[in-house]
């Protein structure tokens, strides 16, 4: 690819160019990585790292109770992991029936589906990492033990969700300590973490799911009536998949398979195909136009569809057909927005990271609590928050994402992975609930089709679809273009809180010969976040 290295939007950040990467929303969490690389760990190694540091440094976003999800290239083949955990085994719809007059609730206990980024470290480590486990996770034990100063955009977010969670159960105590979010620059200690993330260390992760830690989350759990227990821990286990893949102007996108919603991303572009795209500028109304209707069909056949895997009716490969998505391309108007029927997004908490090495693996990893700090709740004594995945179900009886005991449920969280010919191109993501294909889509266009370089691409602004004509602009989005679509239908709605509502991404292009030529890398202004490398 030749990038034009220009860079037209206002940034704070320059292309990062190493051998040795590591990209995250949040600076010490990316130098964990780092670290680790530099004692001779290869790129799932520095992963782990900088995902468990995330924990810490990030709670705003994801927690020991998280699920995660990968993508790795490593040298030879890809590889896809999925570490989202299923309902307790008592959850079905007459549950939710009985304790909450049908609705799903959106925080505490039941909201909690069986927390998977624990088994997804260790299921990692154990397929492709080098270090031992524990050195991988010495990074993370280190701020747990000593603490950090909290960081200005992982301030702004613990602000915003503090007054909504300080009734659910061990929150306030955890990340309350003083009766409110620390300040920025303000030194935070997450309580009991140190211990168990030595406890996960020295266990290869078994620890959380049947030893002290599983212990005390099924007490807690039961204590406030909620149904999780020792056995659905002990049961759950990652699942090695393979990647769905959607080919778009000679590459190819790879996601991991359904219950994710990487689908979405792969369903856009491959409406995209059918338009020549490079006929007008990026920034050009027409041309973000087109973006947004493709984005919308492909999230009108997502919610309507996609599950568990298990439990779906129309299949991936259905949806993925091109005679199928090119049906869906003569849908749209070039000139009107449309409502395409599909139903209200979810919001989102998450982290991205991606790290890759000389040798040419390449790790591309989301972990998430989902709602910011998820569920709200702490187990007292572990320093685990756990994530609130369950709101994620459908109590309609008829839909495929109808909750039910050992269901995965439907998963915002996208790892994404570029290739070409065959070969490793760009591990990558863009964080923050439907934002993520959306964010995929739009920078994957600038690059692929305009030639943008990734941080350029990643600093353009943002559209974010809702639902309906309804459509969230960035503040930075030049006047014509949001004129432009507003002359088009689209209804626009400006957002003043770019941290939270646009994502933030994360991307690591290979240039060449790792051990030569290396890797750029970028990483989103609209976080804390940082790209290093060495």
């Amino acid at each position: 690819m030749n990038f034009d290295w220009n860079n037209p939007y206002p940034t704070t950040r320059t292309p990062v160019f190493a051998r040795n990467v590591v990209t995250t929303s949040q600076p010490l969490a990316a130098q964990a990585g780092l670290r680790i690389l530099a004692q001779g760990g290869n790129a799932v190694d520095a992963a782990i790292a900088a995902a468990a540091t995330l924990t810490l440094t990030e709670p705003v976003s994801n927690g020991l109770g998280s699920d995660c999800f990968a993508v790795i290239w490593d040298g030879a083949k890809l590889h896809g992991l999925n570490a989202s955990g299923p309902a307790p085994a008592a959850w079905n719809v007459d549950y939710f029936r009985r304790k909450h007059q049908g609705a799903l609730p959106l925080r505490g206990w039941d909201s909690v589906t069986v927390p998977g980024c624990v088994a997804g470290w260790a299921a990692l480590h154990e397929k492709l990492g080098s270090l031992s486990f524990a050195d991988v996770l010495a990074p993370a034990v280190e701020y747990a033990e000593r603490g950090f100063a909290v960081s200005p955009a992982v301030h702004e977010k613990w602000v915003a969700q503090a007054d909504l969670l300080q009734p659910q159960p061990g929150f306030a105590d955890h990340f309350l300590p003083r009766g409110r979010a620390p300040h920025v620059g303000e030194h935070f200690v997450l309580a009991g973490a140190a211990a168990t993330l030595k406890r996960i260390a020295a266990t290869g992760g078994r620890d959380f799911y049947e030893g002290e830690t599983a212990h005390k989350l099924v007490a807690h759990a039961q204590a406030h009536d909620a149904a999780l227990t020792l056995a659905d821990l002990r049961d759950y286990a990652p699942e090695w998949v393979k990647p769905i893949s959607q080919t778009y102007r000679g590459y190819t996108l790879h996601q991991i398979p359904p219950n994710g919603q990487g689908i979405a991303a792969l369903i856009a572009l491959g409406i995209l195909q059918n338009f020549d795209l490079a006929a007008r500028p990026v920034d050009h109304p027409d041309t973000q136009h087109l973006l947004i209707e493709a984005m919308k069909l492909a999230f009108a056949d997502v919610y309507a569809h996609v599950a568990d895997e298990r439990h779906m009716r129309m299949t991936p490969e259905h949806m993925l057909r091109p005679d199928y998505l090119s049906e869906r391309a003569r849908l749209i108007d070039p000139s009107t927005a449309r409502d395409f029927a599909s139903g209200h997004a979810p919001q989102g908490g998450t982290v991205y990271l991606s790290a890759a090495d000389k040798s040419g693996m390449m790790v591309s990893f989301v972990q998430s609590n989902y709602m910011g700090f998820g569920s709200g709740v702490v187990v007292p004594g572990t320093g685990v928050s756990l994530q609130n995945r369950g709101h994620c179900f459908s109590v309609l009886p008829d839909h495929p994402n109808v909750v039910a005991g050992g269901k995965r449920p439907f998963h915002t969280i996208v790892p994404a992975f570029l290739m070409r010919d065959g070969a490793p191109v760009m591990s990558f993501g863009v964080m923050g609930g439907n934002m993520q294909p959306q964010g995929q889509v739009q920078t994957l266009v600038r690059m692929l089709d305009y030639g943008q370089q990734p941080q350029a691409a990643c600093d353009a602004p943002r559209w974010k679809w809702n639902h309906g004509l309804a459509i969230d602009a960035e503040p930075t989005m030049p006047i014509a273009l949001a004129q432009g679509l507003r002359t088009r239908g689209h209804r626009l709605e400006g957002v003043d809180d770019a941290l939270v509502d646009f994502g933030s991404g994360q991307f690591i292009w290979r240039l060449g010969d790792p051990a030569v030529d290396g890797y750029v890398s970028a990483s989103d202004s609209r976080r804390d976040g940082l790209a290093a490398g060495f």
